[in-house]
């Protein structure tokens, strides 16, 4: 728009030089001032190149030249609306004393959100048939993002973000990085007002008030190693809370200019951060990560080649061997040739949030959600709306488990400092699903030390893995989530210990206020132990193994894989219902089912033995339906080891 303006200003001189060259004698005390005035605006002499248009618009209100160079000295000014409302004096003079002065009057009220009165100028430019390539495709441009966002503002979505407060919020500037699950402790980056200031780590404990408010205690420094006296940023936790992921640059063992380290928690001190390698970090930039609830996937944003455009997101997934994989472009339904920033996969694992400079939006970087669909593709992003999106750029964005509320950095009036941590309720066309989580202690039954176990939750429908997780070596504590419409198979697994199995059937619960608390005691190996298998299931009266089952057997052939010398007996229980004989039978060939599955998934017979006991070794009462419910299992004992 500025050349445009140049380009009028040039048109208005050339003008007034022919007039002097030609020294025409008839030049009238208007043309005189407008000269006067153009050679005051020439030398940036505003005062008075504006005091020479006043007194020639009040001798002539219809001399259109002067109202299009008073537009133009107006939006030197930056008084935006004082220029528009000169141009529209000069054109409804002369429709045509200057057709361009509809392009600049659009392209101001775009930059000023006044979306119709903007399209209507585009429009009014285009009936002159402008010739100019660039000045067409950004008119193109920018027609359809006056409908777009003519109809957002229109349509607003609720709204009501709230500071959480100075004893986070600083005069400097504060970027939310996580939230636990529990929304007991928040991350966040935070930098001083003094633009010398190093960005580090802080962290904040949430108590809630009886209302249900969440309280912060004053932030404290996560500290060293994770904050050094260099530059930190962008960190992520994993929802189990046992590790981080940070950005660091120019270190002695980066690959580029800004890598990706990883931390691990042991009791209430961080391990030293470890780069996370060569295949995730390259020669270019690598920032903002987000570990998704898995433990094993980790969204990042990266300018190396092979994306879309200028910042793509990518992904890659934790191995065997504990290195990352060759990492993956999510691909053009979220990576466009502009910036894509800041992703947060919500623990359901399939809610994505990201900013991005290139899908459509409000202006600068805006926030989307997209979700996977059920082949595992990332949908069309939405734009999550506005007000929450605006003109500025809006980066940051967290959302607590049960996916009700999000977490913001923004600058607004009447905050702390530059940006603050705002709090609001998510839209709820934006919103994942709610997730709860488990949590609790893992240690020896006889002894009770804590242990360091390793946890898999599976999805019992596809017998997928959907959580890797670990409890903390030192206390034994361990969070992991939950999403809500599932059944889960959960197996905890300790080297020299039997395996513990359980299920959650949470595909009726709605949100994660009422969390799982579970304390898992865990027998070491020994002969005569019993595990039951809790995820083991038969239709009523029958002995097939139901597809469900699988999840639980895959746990069963790998302990015995790690335990190869080990004998087990698979033992089958009825309730009692019906008679003794039918019940023992019964119990014989649900055994028998698990030792033919084991023997056919290549567990050696010798191995292996079963024997079904009916209703004869109840474990719970048969007067009620949960009770019946206990007795009706599969287990195994070990024989020897």
């Amino acid at each position: 728009m500025k050349s445009l303006r140049l380009l009028l200003v040039l048109i208005i001189f050339m003008s007034l030089d022919i007039n002097l060259r030609a020294q025409e004698p008839t030049k009238t005390r208007a043309d005189k001032q407008f000269d006067r005035a153009v050679q005051l605006y020439k030398h940036r002499d505003f005062t008075n190149a504006a005091r020479q248009l006043d007194d020639l618009l009040n001798d002539e209100p219809k001399y259109a030249k002067a109202w299009l160079l008073k537009a133009d000295m107006f939006y030197d000014l930056e008084d935006f609306p004082g220029a528009v409302a000169s141009y529209k004096m000069a054109v409804a003079i002369d429709s045509a004393v200057f057709p361009p002065a509809y392009y600049i009057m659009a392209n101001l009220y775009f930059d000023m959100e006044k979306y119709d009165d903007a399209k209507a100028n585009y429009i009014k430019y285009l009936t002159f048939n402008p010739k100019i390539q660039a000045e067409l495709k950004r008119t193109a441009l920018n027609l359809q993002l006056c409908d777009f966002r003519s109809q957002m503002m229109k349509n607003p979505v609720p709204f009501n973000p709230v500071n959480i407060g100075p004893n986070v919020n600083s005069s400097g500037y504060e970027y939310i990085n996580a939230v636990s699950l529990d929304e007991g402790q928040l991350y966040f980056t935070r930098k001083g007002a003094d633009p010398r200031s190093d960005e580090s780590f802080f962290r904040s404990v949430s108590a809630r008030s009886a209302t249900g408010q969440l309280n912060w205690s004053p932030a404290i420094e996560i500290g060293a190693p994770i904050n050094t006296p260099g530059n930190e940023g962008a960190l992520c936790v994993s929802p189990d809370g046992m590790t981080i992921i940070i950005t660091c640059c120019s270190r002695g063992d980066s690959y580029g200019s800004c890598d990706l380290y990883s931390s691990r928690k042991v009791g209430k001190n961080w391990s030293e951060p470890q780069n996370l390698g060569p295949d995730v970090n390259s020669t270019a930039w690598e920032s903002q990560p987000c570990l998704a609830a898995d433990g094993s996937t980790l969204f990042f944003v990266s300018t190396r080649r092979g994306g879309h455009g200028g910042s793509d997101i990518w992904k890659s997934s934790l191995q065997a061997d504990g290195s990352w994989s060759m990492p993956v472009n999510l691909g053009d339904s979220i990576n466009t040739p502009a910036d894509e920033m800041a992703p947060f996969i919500h623990p359901d694992g399939r809610t994505l949030y990201f900013s991005s400079r290139g899908h459509q939006g409000m202006g600068g970087a805006d926030l989307f959600v997209s979700r996977k669909d059920a082949g595992g593709n990332w949908q069309k992003p939405d734009n999550i709306g506005y007000p929450v999106n605006t003109n500025h750029d809006e980066i940051n964005l967290i959302i607590n488990a049960k996916g009700s509320e999000a977490f913001i950095s923004a600058a607004r009036e009447n905050g702390y400092g530059n940006t603050d941590i705002y709090r609001f309720e998510l839209p709820k066309q934006s919103r994942p699903a709610s997730v709860s989580y488990v949590h609790g202690k893992v240690y020896d039954k006889n002894t009770l030390n804590p242990l360091a176990a390793a946890f898999e939750l599976i999805d019992m429908q596809n017998n997928g893995v959907v959580v890797n997780s670990s409890s903390d070596p030192v206390s034994g504590e361990f969070v992991m989530s939950l999403p809500v419409d599932k059944e889960y198979a959960l197996n905890v697994s300790c080297k020299g210990y039997l395996f513990f199995s359980m299920n959650f059937s949470l595909n009726k619960m709605n949100d994660s206020v009422n969390p799982v608390k579970l304390d898992i005691p865990m027998q070491a190996v020994a002969v005569g132990e019993k595990v039951v298998l809790h995820n083991i299931f038969f239709d009523t009266d029958k002995f097939e193994l139901l597809p469900d089952s699988k999840a639980e057997l895959g746990i069963l052939l790998g302990f015995l894989s790690k335990n190869p010398v080990m004998h087990i007996e698979i033992g089958g229980h009825t309730d009692t219902e019906g008679s003794e004989t039918h019940n023992l039978t019964l119990s014989q060939n649900r055994a028998k089912s698990v030792y033919d599955y084991l023997i056919l998934k290549g567990i050696n017979a010798e191995k292996l033995s079963y024997k079904g006991y009916g209703e004869t070794m109840p474990i719970s009462g048969n007067d009620t339906p949960e009770g019946r419910a206990n007795n009706r299992r599969t287990e195994f004992k070990v024989i020897s080891k």
